[in-house]
């Protein structure tokens, strides 16, 4: 298989590493997805990750906790499932790097764009965790940021679900799925597959998004080749 893109950032949920146990990391769910890193590595692609913290940290969780102190939270989640997702990448013999919008040097690298290309000219693998280090931004607004910065040919969206719908497909069965939408739709129709911010930082910096399922067959190695699923999101 020959790759389409040269450089990608790949979103994860961290919901979907925690699997059917809705909590925490799956092992058989990060051997998966470590799996596909290693064939699309070996495609000499470079790889970059952001990773959401939701399988251990989501929101305020049914608390009155204040906003800033629970995202803040969120960003410490990210940066376990960044550690763990090192780990499994390196005992594959694959170079990585935890970058951290949040200074914690004892663990990871302070995230410094000039390092990450480095990083990437040294064919090691990035994971740029801590969203972007403030409260009140997801991790797709964190994803988005990231993917403009390193020039990423595109951002990789793997979801639950097989792509974006007019309409939440767990709940209606006859709901819509787009093959192609673009940014000014996903704002426009105020579509939920990812916030606003990040599909206009997407939109002006012309990075072109798929959406995609996470737990179909080999689907981040297919979306790296071109091959047509999910949701494509772009300008045109």
């Amino acid at each position: 298989m020959t790759p389409k893109y040269k450089r990608i950032l790949l979103k994860l949920s961290g919901e979907a590493l925690a699997g059917s146990q809705r909590f925490g990391l799956n092992e058989d769910v990060v051997s998966m997805v470590v799996d596909q890193l290693v064939k699309v590595h070996e495609m000499g692609v470079q790889i970059g990750l952001v990773i959401g913290g939701g399988n251990f940290w989501r929101g305020r969780q049914g608390t009155n906790m204040d906003r800033t102190t629970a995202d803040h939270m969120g960003m410490l989640a990210t940066v376990m499932n960044s550690l763990a997702m090192m780990d499994a990448i390196e005992q594959r013999g694959i170079p990585t790097r935890v970058q951290t919008a949040l200074i914690m040097t004892s663990v990871a690298e302070p995230y410094i764009l000039r390092k990450t290309l480095h990083h990437f000219e040294k064919g090691r693998i990035v994971i740029m965790a801590c969203g972007t280090g403030n409260p009140y931004c997801s991790t797709d607004t964190a994803a988005a940021q990231r993917a403009c910065e390193i020039d990423a040919d595109v951002l990789l969206m793997a979801k639950n679900v097989d792509g974006i719908y007019d309409s939440d497909p767990a709940v209606n069965p006859a709901a819509k799925k787009y093959d192609h939408l673009t940014f000014g739709d996903i704002i426009n129709k105020g579509l939920k597959a990812m916030d606003t911010t990040a599909a206009t930082m997407c939109m002006e910096n012309n990075i072109p998004v798929l959406a995609f399922a996470l737990f179909e067959k080999d689907s981040i190695v297919r979306a790296v080749c071109g091959e047509t699923l999910g949701t494509l999101i772009s300008n045109e």
